[in-house]
């Protein structure tokens, strides 16, 4: 079955793994959520589940907002979020999800809003490159240069980069390794950056790629009957 939680960024900071190497990772706080709508595929044609998390005043809902809480008799939250799992079944609307969903070595994917970096140009936004410095460059030298064409197709291609709103868009890092868990302190260690700024929501899913585990093969014995043993120097040695 594959898991998922939504939970709030905390912070970086850096542990010590058992070798004694500085890991950096990003501290989140992961729930506790609450199922509060279960989708069918009798109903709505698929299978999914609606978690909420962090509590909100009920005076701060809308008449719609309210009456979905009250429908599924749970305390309103300020998030909501759906999840299409593997098995949904397994779930009922008020279950309670907590970090412990995930344990230390699992894989995940982060999804979250990215940090807004305000109007920027095509040098920060997309890596352009400056116009020349010298020979009556002007003080353009930083703008997006031409990028059109005169007659055919008299417009400028859609999708052609330019300045403008940077950040602020939705960002998934995938594959990133749980380090710690601990479920009385609602707290998800991940290995790594994650999307968003401190505080941001951010939701924690199993990842898609495929994890293959790495084989240690082992060293080819050496026999020192052979000259090749007898003499690593050889060329025979150094390539077998």
């Amino acid at each position: 079955m594959k898991n998922a939680i939504i939970g709030k960024k905390i912070g970086m900071t850096q542990i010590f793994d058992e070798t004694g190497k500085v890991v950096p990772v990003t501290v989140i706080e992961a729930g506790p959520c609450v199922v509060a709508q279960k989708k069918t595929v009798e109903k709505e044609g698929y299978d999914s589940v609606q978690l909420g998390f962090e509590d909100i005043a009920e005076k701060k809902l809308t008449k719609p907002e309210k009456g979905h809480f009250e429908k599924a008799s749970v305390a309103p939250k300020k998030y909501l979020h759906e999840f299409r799992l593997d098995d949904c079944d397994a779930l009922n609307v008020g279950d309670v999800i907590k970090a412990d969903v995930f344990a230390e070595g699992d894989h995940v994917d982060v999804t979250g809003i990215s940090k807004g970096k305000g109007y920027a140009g095509v040098i920060k936004r997309w890596g352009a490159q400056r116009t020349p410095t010298t020979h009556g460059g002007g003080p353009v030298h930083r703008h997006a240069g031409s990028m059109g064409s005169s007659t055919d197709p008299s417009r400028i291609f859609k999708g052609k980069i330019g300045a403008g709103h940077m950040g602020v868009e939705q960002v998934t890092v995938q594959n990133l390794d749980v380090v710690k868990v601990d479920p009385e302190m609602n707290m998800i260690v991940l290995r790594g950056a994650v999307p968003g700024p401190k505080g941001g929501i951010v939701y924690i899913k199993n990842t898609v790629k495929k994890i293959v585990e790495k084989q240690v093969q082992a060293a080819a014995p050496v026999n020192p009957q052979k000259a090749s043993g007898r003499n690593p120097q050889k060329a025979s040695a150094r390539t077998r």
